[in-house]
């Protein structure tokens, strides 16, 4: 019994060596080269790639092929930019509009949709006629939509609540968004003032929302600025902003149209801290400057709707977006320039001009050296206004007045006592 015992342990002993060599075999078979691992010293053995060594050989086919193709389909960047889904399809669509300057418009927009506003007591008339019937009378500051335009371009066919009729449109705003709105509109005394005076703040002034004019504009299909000028200035501001655009700059117009109530509000808050102030009172009083120069204390121009307060940016990005059939640019981002003070700085630090020269002279200021504080970038401002009819204002780099509209208006009634803050402006319609 002992010897059987012994001889059927061999048995088992010799089976299990045939089974392990026949496994080692058939590893070998299937893994080449795989098995090398297995008799490494456990020293020899790579932390990270205890693991991914049993497959490395078998992915880095696959990586290289993956490779090979993603070299294949990567452009060169300096030579062939990967096209976009977005980039495709606007060559392949291009976007369907009508730019109304190319096709002869005096603005980017026209005019019929656009807000307008009476800036003096005016008479609405059955005919583009100063002896056809009265149809109603508009009090200053009266709101419309504008229908079309006479063809001697004198007037407006208006929508009031509902009453048509055709107003004198020399006496007219226009919403300068509605027809310019390429320009960058930035009021920012409808929400936060930034007026100060010798870089101090101006108690109840600086900070406050002098008055509110940003609301939807239906035309545009976004919440913007209201901004009305006279129509004939709203000409010029046009031709000042396609010359800044063609030069990759844009205007930004921080102010129209100012209301007297709020003008006054300014001038009494300046008025008591220069009483308790001197380096106020020095920044403004000092000859050949004073007061009136930075803040009219009557009615200013601002209310009589031919004023403008302006400053200039590097376009940096511009899109293409519509109104109605119309395709307009919008300036999306850009760079504001660095210019003589900040806006709405009210003091001598301001001035634009060496001296003081008549406000209400157009030619005056041609004959007077230039401030020494402004700067290239103010001088381009004051070139692309120029050039398009404007007259820049001795004392302050950024406001430009239309001497044209003054002829005008001036004296037609009291101006600015009214508020606006309502748009009427519709969608453009195709001609």
């Amino acid at each position: 019994m002992k010897n059987k015992g012994k001889k059927g342990l061999y048995i088992v002993i010799i089976t299990l060596i045939f089974i392990a060599l026949a496994a080692c075999l058939i590893a070998i078979v299937l893994f080449p080269g795989k098995l090398e691992n297995l008799f490494r010293p456990a020293s020899l053995w790579d932390d990270e790639t205890e693991q991914s060594d049993l497959w490395t050989s078998e992915t880095k086919d696959t990586k290289e092929a993956e490779s090979k193709f993603l070299e294949s389909d990567t452009p060169d960047s300096e030579t062939e930019p990967l096209e976009t889904e977005a980039q495709s399809i606007a060559e392949t669509e291009p976007l369907d509009y009508i730019n109304y300057l190319e096709e002869g418009g005096i603005f980017e927009l026209p005019i019929s949709g656009a807000s307008g506003y009476a800036a003096i007591q005016l008479n609405m008339r059955a005919e583009p006629d100063t002896n056809a019937d009265l149809v109603k009378e508009l009090a200053p500051g009266s709101g419309f939509t504008i229908l079309s335009e006479s063809e001697d371009g004198d007037w407006w066919n208006v929508d009031t609540d509902g009453t048509t009729g055709w107003v004198y449109n020399r006496y007219c705003m226009i919403n300068l968004p509605d027809v310019v709105p390429s320009i960058v509109y930035d009021d920012t005394n409808s929400y936060s003032s930034i007026f100060r005076t010798s870089g101090k703040d101006i108690p109840e002034i600086t900070g406050e929302q002098l008055y509110n004019v940003y609301t939807y504009n239906e035309r545009l299909g976004y919440d913007e600025y209201i901004m009305p000028v006279l129509y004939n200035m709203a000409k010029k501001v046009c031709s000042a902003q396609q010359k800044a655009l063609s030069e990759g700059n844009t205007l930004v117009i921080y102010e129209t149209y100012r209301p007297y109530e709020v003008q006054k509000k300014v001038v009494d808050q300046l008025t008591a801290l220069t009483e308790t102030d001197s380096q106020v009172s020095a920044g403004i009083n000092t000859a050949p400057w004073s007061m009136e120069w930075f803040i009219n204390t009557s009615i200013s121009n601002h209310q009589k709707g031919y004023a403008m307060d302006v400053s200039m940016a590097k376009v940096d990005a511009v899109e293409i977006k519509l109104s109605g059939d119309y395709g307009y640019k919008d300036v999306t981002e850009y760079t504001l320039y660095s210019m003589p003070t900040a806006m709405h700085e009210l003091s001598n630090a301001a001035v634009s001009m060496s001296q003081p020269v008549a406000s209400k002279d157009k030619e005056a200021w041609k004959s007077v050296e230039p401030a020494e504080s402004m700067n290239k970038e103010a001088l381009l401002l004051r070139q692309y206004c120029t050039d398009a009819g404007l007259t820049p204002l001795a004392s302050e780099w950024w406001h430009f007045n239309d001497l044209d509209c003054a002829a005008d208006i001036d004296g037609k009634n009291p101006a600015g006592q009214f508020y606006i803050e309502a748009c009427y402006s519709h969608m453009a319609e195709s001609e």
